[in-house]
């Protein structure tokens, strides 16, 4: 669908929801916000962002904005007001902020800054304030803290570097905006921080291990309303499950293989998401090419509830803000798999495959409300 022809239909939609109920003295009643969904999608080896609106009702993506971007495009997020995105542009060794049209969801570049030293973010996020932008160098061995302008632009020079060591994964920041937790798979830990919110500063809290000997936490998810909190292990092929403590860090709880019985097959682990309701989570495996569930108890434990096929090397993949809908993203055949979620089983139907690139590096749901005007 050309770009053109997108736009004019998010305006028609957003017409459909404004509700002339009456009409009295200069008043009128209007239809409350409506959340509708985009999805994000990096295309490497293309310098694109691909952006797309999902019909839930059709279940079905359009295409909506295709933007070339300075560098080949990996990590992408938003901030809380989900006003301006920022990707990690790892070929040039930049940050980009974008921002989102709050009708289209079509992106506008703000501006980029460079990271020091020739080295790329492999994750980027923003705290939960969404002042500071946080990134990681997997390359590099270190986290990185940016100010973030009122207008979504990103202020350089960075306000602090910390060296940690290499293959420095991911951020994940608590909900309480106290904490920033950075994966790191060959010192098998998750690195912790304690995050000043006003300066933007971190200061060492101490590692948290991995499940197990050789786990190598890569990505890590919170649950969404426990004190828990779940790491896709890369070398370990597994996932471990954490009690979360505000002040003293992460206890790992369980460590499970992300694997069938009598897979023999190389793999690792990349991604892990948590359903918005807190029944399950999900680990991608890169090898096995599958997205592997677990369900999750009052205690934080978890069991396995087998692995859903999906496409080539998942890389990324995400969950709709709704939880109905689950979109992998195939690094090796540039596809993106579209399922149905069923929330009280976990179970994923494919509903789609839609080929997109050459190579999907990311994939980022998001749930932006549609005002109603008078």
């Amino acid at each position: 669908m050309c770009h053109f022809c997108s736009t004019s239909l998010l305006k028609t939609l957003y017409v459909g929801l404004v509700l002339y109920a009456t009409l009295s003295g200069g008043t009128f009643l209007v239809a409350e916000d409506k959340a509708r969904t985009l999805v994000y999608v990096s295309k490497s080896p293309e310098q694109q962002i691909q952006v797309f609106l999902l019909d839930d009702q059709a279940k079905k993506l359009n295409a909506a904005q295709t933007i070339p971007v300075d560098g080949a495009p990996g990590s992408l997020c938003v901030d809380p007001q989900k006003k301006y995105l920022y990707a990690s542009l790892r070929s040039t060794n930049k940050i980009g902020s974008f921002r989102i049209d709050p009708e289209t969801g079509s992106l506008q570049l703000l501006n980029e800054v460079s990271l020091s030293d020739g080295s790329n973010a492999a994750f980027v996020a923003t705290d939960r304030s969404g002042a500071w932008l946080l990134s990681a160098s997997y390359s590099g061995g270190k986290v990185v803290v940016h100010k973030l302008n009122a207008d979504g632009s990103i202020v350089s020079p960075a306000v602090q570097t910390i060296a940690t060591t290499q293959t420095a994964h991911s951020i994940a920041v608590n909900r309480e905006n106290t904490v920033v937790y950075v994966p790191h798979v060959a010192p098998n830990a998750v690195y912790q921080f304690r995050f000043d919110d006003k300066t933007g500063s971190l200061k060492d809290m101490g590692r948290a291990p991995g499940g197990t000997e050789k786990a190598g936490p890569r990505h890590l998810a919170f649950h969404p309303t426990k004190n828990f909190a779940f790491t896709s292990d890369e070398s370990g092929s597994s996932v471990t499950a954490y009690q979360v403590d505000p002040q003293t860090g992460l206890k790992p709880l369980q460590t499970l293989s992300t694997l069938p019985a009598g897979f023999t097959g190389g793999n690792s682990t990349a991604e892990v998401k948590v359903h918005p309701n807190g029944k399950f989570v999900w680990v991608s495996n890169r090898g096995h090419d599958s997205l592997a569930g677990f369900s999750i108890d009052d205690a934080g434990k978890l069991t396995a509830i087998g692995q859903t096929p999906t496409e080539k090397t998942p890389r990324s993949f995400d969950i709709a803000p709704s939880g109905q809908f689950v979109f992998g993203a195939g690094e090796g055949s540039g596809k993106l798999a579209f399922y149905k979620c069923h929330p009280e089983t976990g179970k994923l139907t494919r509903l789609e495959t839609y080929e997109i690139g050459k190579s999907l590096t990311w994939v980022m749901a998001v749930s932006l409300s549609v005002a109603p005007r008078p």
